[in-house]
Order: C-alpha cells, then structure tokens, then sequence
C-alpha cells in the first residue's frame, strides 16, 4: 500500500523560508491531485496548495501569495516552498493525496511539524 512521508519541518525564524517534501512509498503512485494542508494548534486543518499531478495545474486556496507548488513525478514527490514565514504559519504541515476522485483526499501522510519564532 503506498505510504505518503512529509519531511523538511523544523523551527526557523520569522521571515525565513522553507522547502517541504511530500514523498510516496511506490513507484506506482499515480494520483488525481496532491494538496498540502496545515493544522495550527486548537484550529482545524485547512488547505494551503494543490497540483494536479499530470497536468501540474495549481491552486493556492489558503497560501496567501507566499507558497509555491511543485512535484517531481520521476521521484514521486511533491513539494511545498513557503517565502516570509510568519508566526501564524506555525502548524503541522500535512500532504493528501485524492486518488479515488478529485476533491475527497484519500491518503494521508502524518505531517512534519513547522514553528516559526519571532
């Protein structure tokens, strides 16, 4: 069964950037979309970016102008560049992947944990 495996989290400053990785455990992963998705303490996960995983098409529902989107497809991989990060941006930083359908994300990884200090 293929596993998805968040890395790249850690504590920056306020202002510095970060490269998140979104890795698939099988070369036959071959999903719809893949979004990344955060969850702050006390508040619910919401939706950062999203790539179509052929097309490459993106969606920033909840990036606010300073993330971009990209995947590798021969490494299995999708990746979330955050610029300026804010204290705010503190969450667990989750990747999904909707595999049966288009807007239901069926896979989950367990996330990578991102604190941004002040």
């Amino acid at each position: 069964q293929v596993q998805l495996e968040e890395s790249g989290g850690g504590t920056v400053q306020a202002g510095a950037s970060l490269k998140l990785s979104c890795t698939a455990s099988e070369r036959t992963f071959n999903p719809n979309v893949v979004g990344w998705f955060r969850q702050a303490p006390g508040k619910g996960r919401e939706i950062v970016a999203a790539i179509a995983w052929e097309s490459g098409g993106t969606s920033y529902p909840g990036a606010r102008g300073r993330a971009t989107i990209s995947r590798d497809i021969a490494k299995n991989a999708v990746y979330l560049h955050i610029d300026s990060l804010k204290p705010e941006d503190t969450a667990v930083y989750f990747c999904g992947a909707a595999i049966s359908g288009w807007n239901e994300y069926d896979l989950w990884g367990s996330g990578t944990q991102v604190t941004v200090s002040s």
